[in-house]
């Protein structure tokens, strides 16, 4: 696809500059014409004017702007040499930008126009008319009868393919920029008509001379309709519908092309009201709102009806008076003027002398004699006047009259006829240059016969010959008339050549019809005729204009399909008329199966398969003999049909299919009750063989496993023991083994058998577990427990003998341990401890004293010995210090002394150095 597009830009591009190297040519010869100089230039087989379509849309890529037109100017000269690599460069980005815009457009254009298709008309769209009419219907309670022209208009807008423009002959997207016709209506593309109002004011203003051109409006054609537009009214802005919204937005929940608000356009005819619908295509429906009007003839009460049909007949007799002035109106209640009377009567001509039966409509008429009756004043003659009224007048041969050749006037009676005069006629003969020589002479003077060198008509010939005759040579002219194609070719023309008469024919823009106008200059206007888009029935007809069919989509029809089924069933499934292959049956089968059931599965007598065995093509440059797809009928499959089926082990019932019905294991443990009447069967789901006409579902088999595990019935509480038999039924015997138990001080370890320990009671257990020594444990007052080997606690009673001493040591007895713990007891201390006490306090008050003093001594030494060392660190420093301040002399001046005696030393280098050189 890429390769094809860039193939497709070169060679758009080469042809665009081809048209344009000869476009710019045709158009500097044009300018030296006075009356082209204000023109565009013309691509190479592009039509420029009015209705010819854009055959090849990039072969007008560069069209030279329009200037003022003065009146000579030269044609241009040559360029500077570095003009053109610079312009031939700006017209290939031009011809290359608008080719690969062509290209995309054609790509992009399939799958909008598709998606357009695929739009449901009762769906989205259904919705934007609901809106744009709802301001509408709800003025005439839901009734929409008067917006069935509105809604076509509507549709259009949305039908991919309807809405085309005549001028170029190519759909109407909604993107792009359209004006309206005020007359029909009909929709264009804002380039083409503004390209098309151009060309059609030059084409009209082109005959013109200098003088007149550019003084006059001259009007431009709508395309279609012929409804003429001003100079000034050439559309320059893309606005919507009703013109109030310049490059209206495009809202796909809006009708194209519309800005989404109220209409507001006056009807028409005006009423005063303005059209209440959302901005739509098309024209305003009649006025909805309600007036209050009486009928024609004024007569009926006001009734409120309708403003579109306010006008109405209340159907009585008129009654208003006729012209005729005798009769009244006896049609029924009508608008303007009454008809003529149409009744019958006797009535007289104008000059009376005649009767007949007229209509009282028309009461003057004149019959068909002459006065005769009546004698002019002069006595001798009768008027010679049809039927008239009135007075006959004065005698016409009365008064002075002219002779023949009108150079003398006499007066006669007028009965008397004029004489000839005798003079010479001298009136201008036929010829226009000639004078009669004959006398005054009555009748009509002779033909002239002088013979005169003569010119024809072209210019390009004289002859001697009589001057009456005409002299026309037979040059044939060699102009080219207007229409700009054919020679004149007419005998000794003048200059004047009159319009071309020859049919135009030239194929029009549709490719289907030639023009049948005149030939005449510019392009053709469109092809008028519209041609009827079918769907595969014929039922269903879209209209579209000539030219469009081999590009529209067939419409989609809603009739039924009436093709024969071509499966073996009798009718085929209802789905609307289309082209192409039916789609494929989705019918059931209903064939019947060998199990006597009917296969379920949708029709496959003409499935789609895939051919094996087929020839491999070598190269694509092969082509495949056979298809790799055939059509052909396969078998019913496997009936499905659930059938209830109950596995081996009789768990449960499950609807197997028909084709595989029979006996199944439902992959459950068997769970059949063992021998041992503890355990079931763990063996998957298996047929179970009845021993012994044993119906039981419970009761295991011969077919299920025997149980080898131990026995895990439930031992007596306290029992830590297995029972010593395998797996078996009833109660399990006593156990008789020994338990080793420690006793309650835990000091001894007891052996009993378990039958005693989880047969005896508390206190048997108690007995049991006793060594029957005495109890190890201490009391809280740290005595041991005089009681034998006993559970729980000891008792908290101690009646040993302790000693207890005074607080200060110094006296003590023997009391019992019980109560001293419980406090009942107390030693006090006497006197004479007291006073041991006191003195031992002061005792130590007075150390404490002496410890102090003694520390305050030894601080105030330590601080004294610090000072004297601070004080002998101080001298020293200032000593050393004065010493560094003092410098010897030649530290002092040696800089003064080295700088003089290093130059002179310099000096005296650099002269050895140069002497020896």
């Amino acid at each position: 696809m890429q390769q094809g597009l860039s193939n497709t830009l070169r060679s758009t591009a080469a042809h665009a500059s081809q048209s344009r190297a000869l476009k710019s040519t045709n158009w500097a010869s044009r300018r030296s014409s006075r009356r082209s100089s204000n023109t565009k230039g013309r691509c190479n087989g592009h039509a420029s004017g009015p209705g010819q379509g854009a055959r090849l849309p990039w072969a007008c890529v560069f069209s030279p702007p329009a200037q003022s037109k003065p009146r000579d100017v030269a044609a241009p000269g040559p360029l500077p040499p570095l003009f053109y690599p610079k312009k031939f460069e700006e017209i290939k980005k031009a011809n290359q930008a608008a080719a690969k815009k062509l290209v995309e457009d054609q790509y992009s254009s399939s799958s909008e126009d598709d998606d357009d298709e695929d739009d449901d008309i009762d769906g989205k769209h259904g919705q934007i008319l609901a809106k744009t009419f709802t301001t509408y219907t709800n003025q005439t309670d839901g009734d929409a009868s008067e917006l069935e022209r509105t809604r076509q208009y509507v549709n259009e807008a949305f039908q991919s393919g309807a809405m085309t423009c005549l001028i170029c002959i190519a759909s109407i997207k909604r993107n792009q920029a359209v004006w309206s016709c005020f007359g029909c209506f009909c929709i264009f593309h804002l380039p083409c008509i503004q390209k098309w109002a151009k060309d059609s004011v030059f084409l009209i203003s082109s005959p013109l001379t200098d003088d007149d051109f550019g003084k006059k409006d001259y009007p431009w054609p709508c395309p279609k309709c012929r409804f003429e537009y001003k100079r000034s009214e050439t559309p320059t802005r893309y606005y919507c519908y009703c013109g109030k919204v310049e490059d209206p937005v495009l809202d796909p929940w809006l009708v194209p092309h519309s800005c989404g608000q109220v209409c507001e356009r006056e009807f028409k005819p005006p009423c005063g009201h303005k059209c209440l619908l959302l901005c739509h295509p098309g024209p305003c429906p009649p006025c909805p709102k309600m007036v209050t009007t009486t009928c024609y003839c004024k007569k009926a009460k006001p009734v409120p009806r309708r403003c579109s049909t306010k006008e109405w007949s209340c159907q009585l007799p008129c009654g208003r008076k006729l012209p005729c002035g005798q009769h009244s109106c006896e049609n029924p209640c009508h608008p303007g003027n009454c008809q003529p009377c149409p009744r019958v009567s006797k009535q007289r001509c104008v000059c009376g002398r005649q009767i007949a039966e007229r209509l009282c409509a028309s009461p003057l008429w004149q019959c068909d004699q002459v006065c005769f009756i009546k004698t002019l004043p002069c006595g001798n003659h009768t008027c010679e006047q049809v039927c008239h009224s009135g007075s006959c007048g004065e005698c016409p041969r009365t008064g002075k009259r002219s002779c023949p050749c009108e150079k003398t006037k006499f007066i006669f009676p007028c009965t008397e006829d004029v004489p000839t005069c005798g003079d010479s006629c001298d009136k201008v003969l036929e010829c226009g240059i000639h004078k009669c020589s004959q006398r005054c002479h009555r009748g009509p003077c002779e033909t002239c016969r002088q013979e005169v060198e003569k010119q024809c008509r072209c210019g390009k010939h004289t002859k001697l010959m009589p001057c009456h005759k005409p002299y026309l040579c037979e040059t044939k002219c060699t102009k080219i008339r207007d229409c700009q194609k054919h020679q004149c070719k007419r005998k000794c023309c003048p200059g004047n050549c009159p319009p071309c008469d020859q049919a135009c024919g030239r194929t029009l823009g549709c490719r289907n019809h030639k023009c049948p106008s005149v030939c005449h200059r510019g392009s053709c206007y469109p092809c008028p005729e519209t041609v009827d888009v079918k769907c595969n029935c014929s039922k269903t007809v879209l209209k579209v204009p000539c030219g469009r069919e081999r590009t529209t989509k067939p419409p989609r029809c809603r009739e039924l399909c009436s093709r024969l089924p071509t499966c073996h069933h009798p009718s085929q499934e209802k789905h609307n008329c289309h082209f192409g292959p039916c789609p494929p049956c989705r019918q059931p089968c209903q064939k019947g199966l060998k199990c006597g059931h009917f296969c379920p599965v949708s029709c496959h007598d003409e499935a789609l398969v895939k051919q094996t065995g087929l020839h491999q093509p070598v190269g694509p440059w092969e082509q495949p003999s056979e298809p790799a797809f055939i059509q052909t009928a396969l078998p019913c499959p496997p009936c499905q049909v659930p059938i209830p089926m109950e596995c081996f082990g009789q768990h449960e019932v499950s609807p197997l299919p028909c084709h595989s019905v029979g006996p199944y294991s439902c992959k459950r443990f068997c769970g059949r009750l063992l021998d041992c009447q503890n355990h079931t069967c763990l063996k998957e789901c298996h047929k179970v063989t009845s021993v012994n006409g044993n119906t039981d579902k419970r009761k295991a088999g011969p077919e299920c496993l025997q149980c080898e595990e131990e026995c895990s019935k439930p031992r007596p509480p306290g029992c830590p023991h297995r029972c010593i038999l395998p797996c078996h039924p009833g109660e399990c015997p006593p156990c008789i083994q020994m338990l080793k138990i420690k006793c309650h001080c835990k000091l001894l370890n007891l052996y009993i058998e378990c039958i005693k320990i989880t047969c005896a009671d508390l206190k048997e257990k108690d007995l049991l577990t006793s060594c029957q020594n005495q109890c190890p444990k201490e009391l809280p007052c740290g005595h041991r427990c005089k009681d034998t080997c006993h559970p729980g606690d000891c008792p908290g009673n101690c009646n040993q003998k302790v000693k207890l001493r005074c607080p200060c040591k110094r006296i003590k007895k023997e009391l019992q341990c019980s109560k001293v713990q419980e406090g009942q007891v107390s030693l006090e201390c006497d006197a004479l401890c007291k006073e041991m006490k006191r003195k031992a306090s002061e005792l130590k008050e007075a150390e404490a004293k002496a410890a102090v003093e003694e520390e305050k001594r030894r601080q105030q030494a330590e601080l004294e010995a610090f000072e004297n060392r601070l004080k002998g660190r101080r001298k020293n420093k200032r000593r050393r210090d004065e010493a560094e301040t003092e410098q010897s002399v030649w530290e002092k001046y040696k800089r003064f002394i080295m700088l003089p005696i290093c130059g002179v030393a310099v000096v005296i280098l650099a002269w050895i150095i140069a002497y020896n050189l």
